[in-house]
């Protein structure tokens, strides 16, 4: 099986099966031993451009001692990133999406994020990130405080391996400025996230956040959000946010350059990033928050 196309497939399984092989701390070598494999080649599959045959992937996830459900997720998007059939966008319906799409913003150069109406994941304060959390509670899982603080943990950790990586990525993020005036979990916690981006812009360079005022006409992005994601080794891929159902990827050129020329536009409707922050602290003295 020689080099693939790194697919959002293959990417994901790349990631996933790094990640545990770090969390049964086994080298490469030790990893592709145990499977009979070079080390070059499970470097080439963890690296999105290569897949694993179903014993191969079994006998390595019993080398990882991984079992129970995330086996299960495993195989099956080991089974996805074998299949050769060509399709025009992957829906990820496995369980734990929001695992994947984290994972892949991990592993990206560059992150290019807008979003409508409410604050991008990647810059969202604690308290923000907790009332957010709280308002799905019951909605989009069981009534469980359990998994509310689950969630809350793996935003956060999220949060920090993706800003504060050993190798800044360039992030670009982009909002209306309506996003500010519905309130989520009360006016502190508005105020604690606008300051909180404040925040973010002084500590990280490479991270830009920039506001589409109220007053711009002819947004063409209304209603939505998105995110493109640029690897060093890996096509484009992007991802448009969804209220419910599975994670749609694509990373095809058909898919990839419409949404990079979106970006690219509401870019341009935006604030500079001098101007938005000075939009923040404006609402700060003015008791918006």
């Amino acid at each position: 099986m020689g080099t693939a196309r790194p697919t959002v497939e293959r990417l994901q399984l790349g990631l996933a099966l790094t990640r545990l092989r770090t969390a049964a701390n086994r080298s490469q070598g030790e990893a592709a031993e145990a499977i009979g494999r070079t080390g070059g080649r499970l470097s080439q599959v963890e690296n999105g451009k290569g897949g694993l045959g179903p014993d191969e992937l079994s006998k390595l996830l019993d080398f990882y001692g991984v079992r129970g459900p995330e086996r299960e997720t495993i195989l099956a998007l080991g089974a996805a990133a074998r299949r050769r059939a060509p399709r025009r966008a992957y829906v990820d319906n496995l369980p734990e999406p929001f695992q994947r799409l984290s994972e892949l913003q991990a592993a990206a150069r560059e992150i290019n994020w807008y979003e409508c109406g409410v604050i991008p994941g990647l810059v969202q304060s604690p308290d923000y990130v907790r009332a957010i959390m709280a308002l799905s509670n019951s909605i989009y899982w069981d009534d469980s405080e359990q998994e509310t603080s689950e969630r809350i943990a793996y935003r956060q950790e999220h949060q920090r391996r993706v800003l504060e990586a050993s190798d800044p990525k360039t992030i670009s993020v982009v909002f209306t400025e309506d996003t500010l005036d519905h309130v989520i979990g009360g006016p502190s916690v508005m105020r604690g996230q606008v300051l909180h981006l404040l925040q973010l812009t002084e500590r990280h360079p490479t991270l830009s956040i920039r506001i589409i005022p109220n007053t711009t006409v002819d947004n063409p992005a209304l209603g939505g959000g998105l995110v493109v994601l640029d690897f060093p080794h890996a096509t484009p891929v992007s991802f448009s946010a969804v209220l419910y159902g599975p994670y749609t990827f694509y990373d095809h050129r058909e898919d990839i350059e419409p949404m990079q020329r979106l970006f690219r536009r509401v870019e341009e409707l935006s604030l500079s990033r001098e101007d938005s922050r000075a939009l923040l602290v404006d609402r700060i003295k003015e008791g918006k928050g």
